[in-house]
């Protein structure tokens, strides 16, 4: 892999409602602004070569993939290690609701009901980002979601995970090269091998 696109889905039917979505088996299409946000991606990205496209296994992701890519012949490829965080007893509540929990818990905290603790979120998003650097195509489309999106970000400024972080916009491609996800990657990992919030 030489280099990357990096996409948030489009607006999504929970998303706009402002409620939480960590179980892909939860239906859970694009609104039409959501569809419109994802045909307009494929717009910006009409041009670039893009050998690959990689989703979580959540269907927002690949309805995004699949309207940003109508009429192109690019290989799918589900990493579900890259799926949205698990939020347990907060799923499908308010956003706002997971958030407040989030500032009061340590990143090793996990959510009651199965959830998933930020560090053990990081070191997941590690090992598909991992995943994705071993593959042998040059370019990918990567449609995922805000928090993976944001954690890599934020590592190439210099800034490792937080208990709360800024969204990431709908649909707007970020392009990385490998070598820059490499070391955001290593960042992550050395956070994740020693949680603590700066």
């Amino acid at each position: 892999m030489d280099a990357l696109i990096l996409a948030r889905h489009g607006e999504s039917e929970l998303s706009v409602r402002g409620l939480t979505n960590g179980d892909p088996a939860q239906a859970c299409g694009l609104t039409e602004a959501g569809r419109e946000q994802a045909r307009r991606l494929g717009g910006l990205l009409a041009a670039e070569r893009l050998d690959l496209c990689v989703t979580s296994a959540f269907a927002r992701t690949q309805e995004t993939a699949e309207l940003a890519l109508e009429g192109r012949d690019v290989p799918r490829l589900v990493i579900p290690e890259l799926n949205d965080i698990r939020f347990g007893d907060f799923e499908a509540l308010a956003f706002d609701e997971y958030r407040t929990w989030a500032r009061s818990a340590s990143p090793t905290d996990a959510p009651p009901g199965e959830g998933e603790s930020r560090a053990d979120c990081v070191a997941r998003y590690a090992q598909g980002f991992r995943a994705l650097l071993a593959r042998p195509e040059r370019i990918a489309l990567v449609v995922i979601h805000g928090l993976p999106i944001r954690y890599v970000l934020n590592a190439l400024d210099g800034r490792p995970p937080q208990p709360v972080l800024d969204q990431v916009p709908y649909a707007e491609p970020f392009r990385l090269s490998a070598e820059a996800l490499e070391t955001a990657l290593t960042e992550l990992e050395s956070w994740a091998a020693a949680p603590a919030w700066p």
